[in-house]
């Protein structure tokens, strides 16, 4: 008998996914995902600066007529445009989940697609969850088949290139396409995965849209593939296929060692500060040392070490991370983020605003030098660490080395610290409605519908 193949493999899994068959941690897991996204996707609905243009051109292109649910706003939309809009909204502030070890946010592409399938075809909340569980499993899968630095080195985004895939598969399960249907949405995705970290040059709003596009771009193959379009076969192993097309040394048995057995959800860790996560470990190292935070006068310079491909997305060049342009260019500055940290003990959405033009902010940003640390690459890509050495200008100083952040989960959130993350992003534009929806969230799979999500 011919063995399956990996696509084969990925596609049954995906197809079998039930709640009621999962252990419990995996789906409560996932209910906590998925609650943490909504939360910044109402935010992102209200204050993301890409968001009007985003809406206006979806406006524009006559599909913003339709049935399909936003969060955070009450006009209905066609489904791939909810999926574009949602998976942008929850990428938006740069504080969604992330799987360190595929280094990749999967939430957003893979909620973004389910919910719209979810609505197309009337899914209760168990198939949506299910929806979102395969698709995280098959996109951080992917993720580590690429070797992660490797993709990247390319100059792909993987979040939006195997967030293509992940969408498809949470889109077909909740749609309930057969495993050779999702195959084929596979195969239609081959030709839609994209990504270009080229945003960095210019803190461009592509990073945000080019993960929605992916939530879209899932939905669209599960729908054609519903219908019995064609795709190309073996999407992800075959010679031209995703892993040999994007990767230069990929090992395709890693996206299905264990599949079933081992689950890379609870391996998705949650974001306690709104930047890139390579720069937690040495924000987390930063706050350890400044309790609430210290006056900038207060320091001399700090130090930080980070791996080779956290220096390549948040440290260089130097000068111009120093002094970023935008929220982007902020989120992606370990010297910024760093230095509003040192004064603050916190970082949070509403400091870009604060700090961006804030002179002292700049000014300690320029006393900070970032460098590449052998002991912080031997531990990525399961790990991303940071080190941090702070001089104080009375002849002080405190260093700390923080291998695991805040978040992830060996390191997860209490409960109360989840709810306070989510409300704290989705009071200020629900009001008191934010309490009753996170508890609608961490039950989605007991809901009869899923529209009440979006009431």
């Amino acid at each position: 008998m011919q063995e399956k193949s990996i696509t084969a493999t990925l596609c049954e899994f995906a197809s079998q996914v039930r709640i009621e068959d999962l252990p419990s941690a995996v789906a409560e897991r996932a209910a906590l995902l998925v609650t943490d996204s909504s939360g910044i996707a109402i935010r992102a609905r209200k204050e993301a600066e890409s968001t009007p243009a985003l809406l206006a051109a979806v406006a524009r292109m006559g599909m913003d007529n339709g049935t399909a649910s936003v969060f955070a706003d009450e006009k209905g939309y066609a489904f791939p445009a909810a999926a574009l809009i949602n998976g942008s909204l929850i990428h938006s502030l740069d504080f969604d989940d992330t799987h360190i070890a595929a280094t990749v946010h999967p939430t957003a592409p893979v909620l973004a697609a389910a919910l719209a399938a979810g609505q197309m075809a009337g899914a209760d909340g168990a198939n949506v969850l299910a929806g979102v569980i395969a698709g995280y499993e098959v996109m951080c899968r992917l993720g580590r088949a690429l070797k992660p630095a490797d993709h990247y080195d390319r100059g792909f985004h993987p979040t939006a290139t195997t967030g293509a895939f992940g969408a498809a598969v949470a889109a077909g399960r909740t749609l309930g396409l057969s495993p050779e249907q999702l195959a084929m949405a596979m195969g239609i995705c081959l030709s839609q995965s994209a990504g270009s970290m080229q945003f960095l040059v210019n803190s461009a709003w592509t990073k945000r849209f080019q993960v929605g596009n992916a939530a879209m771009a899932g939905v669209i193959a599960a729908s054609l593939a519903s219908e019995g379009f064609v795709g190309a076969a073996d999407a992800v192993e075959g010679d031209a296929g995703f892993l040999k097309s994007y990767a230069p040394d990929p090992d395709p048995s890693l996206a299905v060692k264990g599949l079933g057995d081992y689950w890379e959800t609870l391996e998705i860790g949650v974001k306690p500060y709104p930047s890139c996560r390579f720069s937690h470990a040495a924000i987390d190292g930063i706050v350890d040392i400044v309790g609430t935070g210290a006056s900038e006068s207060q320091i001399a310079d700090i130090a930080i070490g980070l791996p080779r491909k956290g220096m390549d997305l948040t440290a260089l060049p130097q000068d111009y991370r120093r002094k970023p342009k935008g929220v982007v260019g902020g989120q992606f500055s370990m010297h910024f983020t760093a230095a509003v940290s040192a004064q603050t003990g916190n970082l949070t959405w509403d400091d870009y605003a604060r700090y961006l033009e804030d002179p002292t902010t700049l000014s300690l940003a320029e006393r900070i030098e970032v460098s590449e640390d052998p002991q912080m690459n031997a531990i990525y890509p399961e790990r991303m660490g940071g080190k941090v050495m702070i001089q104080f200008r009375d002849g002080t100083s405190q260093s700390r080395c923080v291998e695991i952040p805040r978040g992830e989960p060996a390191n997860f959130p209490a409960a109360d610290l989840h709810q306070s993350k989510f409300l704290s992003l989705a009071e200020p534009v629900l009001g008191d409605g934010a309490l009753k929806l996170h508890e609608r969230l961490i039950a989605l799979a007991h809901a009869e519908s899923i529209d009440t999500l979006f009431g």
